[in-house]
């Protein structure tokens, strides 16, 4: 007989990573069947019922809840230990300090005249923590999400009049000098500055370069909305401008989700009064994809382009029509249901290209796309709120892979994977043995995945796409060569 125990821990806060490493460590104890440690937002909220547990009323997102289901009490025993040691051992770790710590974010970057912070807090205090960096005299990168639209405009306004850039928010990725911060490959120096109002697309166009010999100074994060109407391109203004004075930087890219066109249009105008040589690699219907950008860039330096490698078995053709993608970057899911959607057809999502393909995923793992092609970006928002990003904890991916997969409907899964500084350590450890478990009863399902990696990422390139084919999934390096591989293996399927 099982044992199930739900214990709410009002008022106690640990981060998102902290509770994922918890969550892991207690999973491992032999016998437990289930765990989760997780801060009671909605989300995880409905993760944990998700999972079968009862939790009980008016569990709040400053409580911490801790849900184990195991073989017998022993385990049960084994399994709240190990959490209180996981969790003690996070907190014994970043509780060392100074005799006199600064007690804000302006004080220390004075006290070190830092020219850059780095803000990674709960998006609500995000603003503030901004603000005093700016202020400070600081250029910051704002890692967090769930920041107001307005916010953002605030803080770049107040960015611009002390002359620093703002980063974000939301900015996952950039590399500053060499220097990678967030969700950074590991490059070698070269010529190329990359502006990015987009995370994994700067990350995809990094990874193209580098397989392609072309090295990269500095990639400026701007946060994924730097672009659209409502911010107009704040932080990419101040970019351009910095790079043109950049005497290392003989070409820059800039790479963005669906943009706004006047406010490209107006950088257009920017970098020809700035005499700055540009390759535009901004993602939208009608326009290249960010491998066609990636071979531009390496055929104006001198470079040749090649085929972009790619591993592992054809892939069947399956009675089932519909085509899923599962991402944790929110660009690679922009670029793949713009390239598959050449070939498909309208691509239901949670990012939709147009408002009428808007699909819910507020019920986490429940919601149902029905026969249509449908890709989800698990790195938004709304399915990250209280959870590690994707990039670092895919289970909420992983959980909805076993789901699409016993869907006869679903024909083709494309999933991403993304390597470097910051990323999960050994994604291929996780998604391979739950591509088998897909594939197991499922054997005319194809499935894609898009490897996004330099070889010197730490995770072992070679390693990881090794793995993955050795599953059953074809891998591409190339992000847009993925998709187009994927829509095939549905292409000529009618629905039933």
């Amino acid at each position: 007989m099982s044992h199930e125990h739900v214990e709410v821990r009002t008022g106690t806060y640990h981060d998102s990573v902290t509770l994922m490493q918890a969550s892991r460590s207690v999973a491992s104890v032999d016998g437990v069947v289930a765990a989760q440690v997780a801060m009671g937002t909605p989300l995880n909220v409905d993760v944990l019922q998700g999972m079968g547990f009862s939790l009980p009323a008016g569990v709040g997102a400053s409580d911490l809840v801790v849900a184990l289901r195991t073989d017998d009490e022993a385990a049960l025993a084994a399994g709240l230990a190990a959490v209180d040691a996981a969790l003690t051992s996070r907190s014994e770790g970043t509780s060392a300090s100074t005799a006199e710590p600064p007690r804000t974010t302006g004080i220390a970057l004075r006290r070190n005249a830092s020219p850059l912070a780095v803000v990674s807090v709960p998006g609500p205090f995000a603003l503030a923590e901004a603000m005093d960096a700016v202020a400070a005299g600081s250029s910051v990168m704002v890692f967090s999400d769930n920041v107001t639209v307005a916010e953002e405009v605030a803080l770049k306004d107040a960015a611009a009049a002390q002359d620093v850039l703002v980063m974000g928010p939301d900015c996952g990725t950039a590399v500053v000098g060499g220097v990678g911060l967030g969700f950074a490959n590991v490059v070698e120096p070269g010529p190329v500055s990359i502006v990015a109002a987009s995370g994994t697309g700067a990350q995809q166009l990094m990874a193209l370069l580098a397989h392609g010999g072309v090295g990269v100074r500095h990639c400026l994060g701007l946060g994924g909305r730097d672009l659209s109407a409502a911010v107009g391109g704040r932080s990419a203004r101040q970019a351009l401008t910095a790079l043109a004075a950049d005497p290392g930087t003989e070409l820059v890219v800039v790479v963005s989700k669906p943009a706004d066109p006047d406010v490209v249009s107006a950088l257009e105008h920017q970098a020809a009064e700035l005499d700055l040589a540009v390759e535009w690699a901004t993602l939208g219907p009608g326009r290249p994809d960010l491998t066609s950008a990636a071979e531009r860039v390496i055929e104006r330096l001198g470079g040749h382009t090649r085929l972009w490698p790619s591993w592992g078995p054809e892939q069947p053709r399956s009675p089932g029509h519909a085509l899923r993608g599962l991402f944790c970057g929110g660009t690679l899911c922009d670029e793949a249901m713009l390239v598959a959607g050449e070939l498909l057809g309208p691509i239901r999502s949670n990012i939709p290209l147009s408002s009428d393909l808007a699909l819910d995923v507020s019920g986490a793992g429940r919601w149902d796309a029905g026969s249509d092609h449908a890709m989800v970006d698990f790195g938004d928002d709304a399915l990250t709120r209280g959870r590690a990003h994707p990039m670092i904890d895919p289970s909420l991916r992983d959980e909805r892979l076993a789901i699409e997969a016993a869907d006869p409907r679903v024909g083709a899964i494309l999933l991403d994977v993304v390597l470097g500084h910051g990323a999960h350590p050994d994604p291929a450890a996780e998604l391979g043995p739950a591509i088998e478990a897909a594939l197991d009863g499922a054997s005319q399902l194809a499935v894609v995945v898009s490897l996004t990696g330099t070889p010197a990422d730490p995770q072992g390139f070679g390693r990881q796409a090794a793995r993955l084919a050795e599953a059953g999934a074809q891998v591409h390096l190339s992000n847009a060569a993925a998709a187009r591989a994927a829509a095939e293996a549905v292409r000529t399927k009618e629905p039933s």
